[in-house]
C-alpha cells in the first residue's frame, strides 16, 4: 500500500480514498507476483485481505511543545535555503539549546498562572457586565469583532467566494456549527462549542496570552521557549513574532546610558512634577511625564532607589539629561533590533514594539560583563550519516564596559533590595531565597494595562516574560492585577522555583559574579524611605543583607526634608 500511495499521495491516501488505494495496491501486489516476488496464492490471499488503518494525526512535531520548534524549523530552513540543502529530503539532524526539564518547567509555570490569572480577568469584566475590548474611558468598543473579523484569513475567503452577495455573506459569518475550541476547563484544553465565525472570534478575543523564553547569557542558548498557551489553538508566537511596548522594563536603558556617561547610582534627582521641553518637526512641544500613582514625594532620590521603584518623573527627568536619543542607541547597543523613535518619554518604553526575544538578549549582555551574545537555538547540524556538517558556536561582542554592566546588575538588585522595590513580588516564593540567593529584575506595565512584563535575572538565567491581550485593547481597566507584578512576575517566581527544586538541572542558588576589578564610582549608598499611600507593583521591604551593607556603609549625606 506504501508503495502504491507514492505514485499520487493524494489520489491513494487510503484514509479519504480507500477504494482507489485499495485498488493500488492490489496493483503493486500483482507485479510483485509477476515479477516472482510472490506465489500466485500469495498474491490472491493478500489480494483479498483489507487494509486496516491505526489513523492518528501526526503532531507538528513530537514533544511537549511546538512553539520553539516552529523558531528552530524557520532557522534551520534559512541555513538551508544558504548552503543548498533541503531539511527533510538530506536526512538532517538538529541538535537544539532547548533543555527539555527546563521548557517543561517554563510551560507550567505559563499554564499555572495564566489560567488562575484569566478566571480574574473573566470575572473583573463579567462583573462590569461588558467584554474587555475597550477605549481609553473604559468603554466597550463598538462592532469591535465586525471590524476585527475583517482581518483574518477565513472573511478573506468567503467574502472572495460570496463577492457581490453581502447577504449570503452575512450568512456565512452568522452560521453556527460545532467547533474545538481551547478552554481552560478541560485537562486536554478543548471542548467543542456549536458557533458561528464570529462567535469564534469574540471567545478568542477574551484569553489573555503570554510569551516566556529563557536564555543562557554567556552562551548565548536558549533554553525554554514558550510562545503562547497552546499552539493548536493560539500560533501567533508571542516570544519573538509578537512586538508590544516595553513599559517600564525599558527603563533600564536609560540609567545604562547614565552609568557608561558618568553617572553613579548614588547620584540624585528629586521625585518631582516637571515639564519636560523639546522641539517636533521644528514645533515647541512640551510633556508632563506622571507618576503611576499620581503622587510626588520630593525626595532627592538616589538612581538606583528610583529605578528599583519605578519612578517616571525621576526616570523623565535623566532622559532628558543623557539624551533620548542617546537612549535609544544604548538600548540597540546591546540587544534591541526593533525601531526606536528618539522622543521624551522613550525611557517609559512608549518610544516602539519590542519583542521578548530581543528583551532578553538585552537585559543579558548586563549578566555577561557587556558582551552581547547572539541568541542561538540550534548547536549543530548533522547529516544522515552523523558527520557535522555545521556547528554553531558561541558568538559575542563587547557592548559596554564590564564595569558598567556590574553596575547595571546592582541596580535591577534594587527592585529586591531597596524599599519599595517593584520585583518584591517574589518574596512570595519562598524557595527563591536559600543560601543568600540574588536576582535581578524589572517590572513594566503599559498604559491602560495593556502589557504587563517582567524581566528577571539569576547569576546564571535572563528570563523574560510579557502577558497581556491579543489586541492592545484587551486589558483590566484601572485594576492592579493589570501590572506587571501581578500578571508576568509570579511566572517567573514559580518557574525559577521548579528550576532550582529540579535535580536533574544544575543550577543552584548563588550571588551575581563580583566586581571586576574596583568600581570606580560610588555605588553602596542611603537610601531613603518614604511610605506612600498606595505602591505600585510592589510591598515594601528590604533584604537584610542589603539593609546591613547600607548601614555599613552609610553615605554622611542626609536625606532631603520630606
Amino acid at each position: 500500500m506504501l508503495i502504491g500511495v507514492l505514485n499520487n499521495p493524494t489520489a491513494f491516501n487510503p484514509r479519504f480514498h480507500p477504494a482507489a488505494a485499495l485498488k493500488r495496491r492490489n496493483v503493486v501486489l500483482q507485479r510483485l507476483g509477476q515479477a516472482g516476488y510472490l506465489k500466485p496464492t500469495q498474491v490472491a490471499a493478500m489480494q483479498a485481505e483489507p487494509i486496516v488503518l491505526h489513523y492518528q494525526v501526526e503532531k507538528h512535531v513530537d514533544g511537549p511543545d511546538t512553539y520553539f520548534r516552529g523558531a528552530i524549523s524557520q532557522a534551520a530552513n534559512k541555513w538551508c535555503e544558504d548552503h543548498g540543502y533541503d531539511l527533510y529530503r538530506d536526512g538532517l539532524r538538529l541538535y537544539t539549546t532547548i533543555d527539555s526539564h527546563m521548557q517543561e518547567h517554563a510551560e507550567d509555570a505559563v499554564h499555572q498562572r495564566m489560567k488562575s490569572l484569566q478566571q480574574t480577568f473573566d470575572n473583573f469584566w463579567r462583573n462590569r457586565h461588558q467584554n474587555p475590548w475597550v477605549d481609553e474611558e473604559g468603554q466597550e468598543i463598538p462592532d469591535f469583532i465586525e471590524t476585527q473579523i475583517k482581518r483574518t484569513e477565513s472573511y478573506k475567503s468567503l467574502a472572495a467566494r460570496y463577492q457581490g452577495h453581502p447577504a449570503r455573506l452575512d450568512s456565512a459569518l452568522h452560521a453556527k456549527r460545532p467547533m474545538k475550541v481551547f478552554t481552560w476547563k478541560k485537562k486536554d484544553g478543548d471542548t467543542t462549542l456549536v458557533m458561528s465565525p464570529l462567535d469564534s472570534l469574540a471567545y478568542y478575543k477574551h484569553f489573555l496570552q503570554a510569551g516566556m523564553m529563557t536564555m543562557d547569557p554567556f552562551t548565548g542558548s536558549i533554553k525554554a521557549w514558550v510562545g503562547g498557551l497552546d499552539y493548536r489553538f493560539f500560533q501567533y508566537d508571542h516570544v519573538r513574532q509578537g512586538r508590544r511596548q516595553a513599559g517600564s522594563t525599558f527603563k533600564p536603558f536609560v540609567y545604562l546610558t547614565a552609568l557608561d556617561n558618568g553617572y553613579s547610582p548614588c547620584d540624585r534627582i528629586r521625585d518631582q512634577r516637571v515639564t519636560i521641553n523639546y522641539v517636533e518637526n521644528g514645533k515647541p512641544m512640551e510633556w508632563q511625564p506622571d507618576n503611576v500613582t499620581r503622587e510626588y514625594t520630593g525626595i532627592n532620590m538616589t538612581l538606583r532607589s528610583a529605578m528599583a521603584r519605578s519612578v517616571n518623573s525621576v526616570t523623565a527627568q535623566l532622559t532628558e539629561k543623557v539624551g533620548w536619543g542617546k537612549v535609544a542607541d544604548y538600548a540597540h547597543k546591546v540587544g534591541i533590533t526593533s525601531p526606536l523613535l528618539p522622543v521624551p518619554s522613550i525611557g517609559l518604553g512608549s518610544a516602539g514594539d519590542v519583542s521578548v526575544y530581543e528583551m532578553v538578549n538585552a537585559y543579558a549582555t548586563f549578566l555577561n560583563s557587556g558582551f552581547r551574545s547572539t541568541p542561538r537555538l540550534i548547536t549543530r547540524i548533522e547529516d544522515r550519516n552523523g558527520n557535522v556538517i555545521q556547528q554553531f558556536d558561541p558568538v559575542q561582542k563587547r557592548a559596554i564596559s564590564p564595569e558598567t554592566a556590574w553596575l547595571m546588575l546592582y541596580m535591577l538588585r534594587g527592585g529586591m533590595e531597596e524599599p519599595g522595590g517593584t520585583s518584591q513580588g517574589l518574596w512570595d516564593f519562598p524557595d527563591l531565597w536559600h543560601k543568600d540567593n540574588q536576582i535581578g529584575g524589572k517590572t513594566g506595565t503599559t498604559s491602560n494595562y495593556s502589557d504587563g512584563w517582567y524581566m528577571g535575572l539569576t547569576k546564571d538565567l535572563v528570563s523574560g516574560i510579557w502577558v497581556g491581550g491579543e489586541d492592545r485593547s484587551i486589558h483590566f481597566f484601572r485594576s492592579q492585577q493589570g501590572e506587571g507584578g501581578r500578571m508576568a512576575l509570579p511566572i517567573f517566581g514559580r518557574y525559577m522555583e521548579q528550576i532550582y527544586q529540579d535535580k536533574k538541572l544544575n543550577y543552584d542558588y548563588g550571588s551575581f559574579p563580583k566586581p571586576p576589578g574596583k568600581i570606580n564610582r560610588k555605588y553602596v549608598c542611603y537610601t531613603e524611605y518614604e511610605p506612600r499611600h498606595r505602591r505600585s507593583e510592589a510591598v515594601d521591604s528590604i533584604s537584610a543583607d542589603n539593609l546591613l551593607e547600607q548601614l555599613n556603609n552609610k553615605t554622611p549625606e542626609a536625606p532631603a526634608p520630606e
